[in-house]
């Protein structure tokens, strides 16, 4: 069965999906790090996302690989392990801009279905329960306040990377934050959006157990609706 978690930045998607798989004994992807880490390749590489044959090309070598060691992920390109990098400013800033392009889209939600065949999976993104799994039986797509998502984005970043983002303020997070909904949610390839039929839950309150605490509930209300061999 595949389980959608879809919304913008800063919801809590990466955390509360990994920690609902971590619950129910199912695989964790966040696809999110999937287009960071072409990103991170694509600005690597200086391609030119204007000239098809270049882009194409790029995009047949490209090479992505996770590994799990102590429960923690490690993302890979090629033999690089970029799993801080893909995190930095510079990817930051560009993994709009390229996600937003229909061939990389074509490329990773290739990609993600394939990863999906014959397993119990939670995949964590943008456009999970509406273009990548749209059969999904159960989707949740989360919310928050921009006030809420920018102090967490913001302490996130701080504790992490504490110094690539020296001088970083809230106030620069919150406009970030803003643009980037605004991109996500107006690109003309997958916007972001509310699947159909989803669980809504605005996090800008909650807990993380709590998030998932909903989550696992809304699951149990859905279980005699759902055949035991359903592979969605």
């Amino acid at each position: 069965m595949i389980i959608t978690i879809d919304g913008p930045i800063a919801t809590g998607k990466s955390t509360i999906a990994k920690t609902l798989a971590e619950e129910i004994g199912y695989i964790y992807f966040d696809t999110g790090a999937m287009y960071r880490c072409l990103t991170y390749a694509y600005l690597k590489e200086k391609v030119n996302l204007d000239q098809r044959e270049e882009l194409m090309a790029f995009l047949d070598r490209f090479q992505f690989d996770m590994k799990i060691r102590h429960r923690e992920r490690f993302y890979y390109v090629g033999d690089e392990d970029v799993t801080d990098k893909i995190r930095g400013a510079e990817v930051t800033e560009a993994v709009s801009k390229v996600s937003a392009n229909p061939e990389v889209r074509e490329k990773l939600v290739n990609i993600q279905r394939t990863l999906a065949v014959g397993v119990n999976a939670v995949f964590e993104g943008r456009d999970m329960g509406t273009v990548v799994f749209p059969e999904a039986r159960i989707k949740v797509y989360l919310v928050g306040d921009p006030e809420t998502r920018a102090r967490r984005r913001y302490e996130e970043l701080r504790k992490k990377y504490p110094k690539d983002s020296e001088g970083l303020t809230l106030q620069k997070v919150l406009e970030d934050i803003n643009e980037r909904d605004r991109q996500d949610s107006t690109r003309a390839i997958s916007p972001l959006r509310q699947p159909e039929g989803a669980c809504v839950i605005d996090t800008s309150t909650l807990t993380i157990d709590e998030v998932v605490l909903k989550i696992l509930e809304y699951k149990d209300s859905l279980r005699t609706h759902i055949p035991a061999d359903a592979g969605q």
